[in-house]
């Protein structure tokens, strides 16, 4: 990990909130109250995100993927955009309840937009009689808003990157109830606790959000690079042993001087 406290105090990670919105449980990660208002510790900050990116790493390493989810307007533009740049997918408008308990109905409903886009694509669509593409255009503009960032999952993340834990309450509650770990940016106003993997910040600024996620998004492209690796060493595995009987067919046999002698003799 490349992010020294130094960056996270430039871009003020360790600003909490006020003292009389804070969380109790948040206490472990307070530095000090100033003004009314809670310092984070960044010592404490820093080895928490370099935690978080081993993690990270570890999932994307493994095959999988891990969702983004952000959709206060301080986070979303950078949601998307960091999202976008390590290939995962990415909640960033607004979170549909069920996304993940209920994910059978969310496949249904790409399926179905998946469809529509193709319709429409094909010419297809415009070919419908005029109320019908337009209840169809409508239906796709609601779907484009609920599934943009997520047109193209087949399964269920390996785990959540949630900014603001307590205004993503939903997805971290509906991620806990199917045991998917859960990395999130913690403000002083929210509970800790309910994430597996709490990274104490400023989920406000969007200076902090942007250094906490673009930190996660260099342990995930770290974790597709070595991805890449063992599927080229297990492509190149079952390669030798095709290259090697190759060359046993190659080898030339050299009998012995006189060998056959006998038998013209006879």
């Amino acid at each position: 990990m490349n992010t020294t406290p130094k960056d996270l105090l430039d871009a003020g990670v360790h600003f909490g909130h006020q003292l009389k919105r804070w969380n109790p449980r948040s206490k472990p990660y307070v530095y000090d109250n100033r003004n009314g208002i809670s310092i984070i510790d960044l010592e404490k900050t820093h080895a928490l995100l370099q935690e978080a990116c081993s993690v990270a790493d570890e999932i994307v390493a493994s095959g999988k993927d891990i969702w983004f989810v952000g959709t206060k307007k301080q986070a979303q533009d950078i949601i998307k955009e960091v999202a976008s740049a390590c290939q995962m997918p990415y909640c960033a408008n607004r979170w549909m309840g069920g996304g993940l308990t209920n994910f059978s109905t969310i496949k249904t409903s790409l399926a179905k937009y998946r469809k529509f886009l193709k319709m429409d694509e094909s010419g297809e669509l415009a070919k419908l009689p005029g109320k019908e593409e337009a209840a169809i255009r409508r239906q796709m503009s609601r779907m484009n808003r609920n599934f943009e960032g997520i047109l193209n999952i087949e399964e269920l993340p390996a785990a959540l990157f949630v900014i603001d834990v307590k205004n993503e309450e939903i997805a971290v509650a509906e991620a806990n109830r199917l045991n998917i770990p859960v990395i999130g940016l913690v403000d002083t106003n929210s509970d800790p606790t309910t994430v597996t993997h709490p990274i104490p910040g400023n989920d406000d600024a969007v200076k902090s959000i942007r250094i906490i996620a673009e930190t996660i998004a260099e342990a995930i492209q770290s974790g597709l690079s070595n991805r890449e690796s063992k599927q080229s060493s297990k492509v190149s595995k079952k390669v030798l042993p095709e290259k090697a009987f190759e060359q046993e067919e190659e080898v030339e046999v050299t009998l012995p001087e006189g060998y056959g002698d006998e038998s013209e003799n006879s």
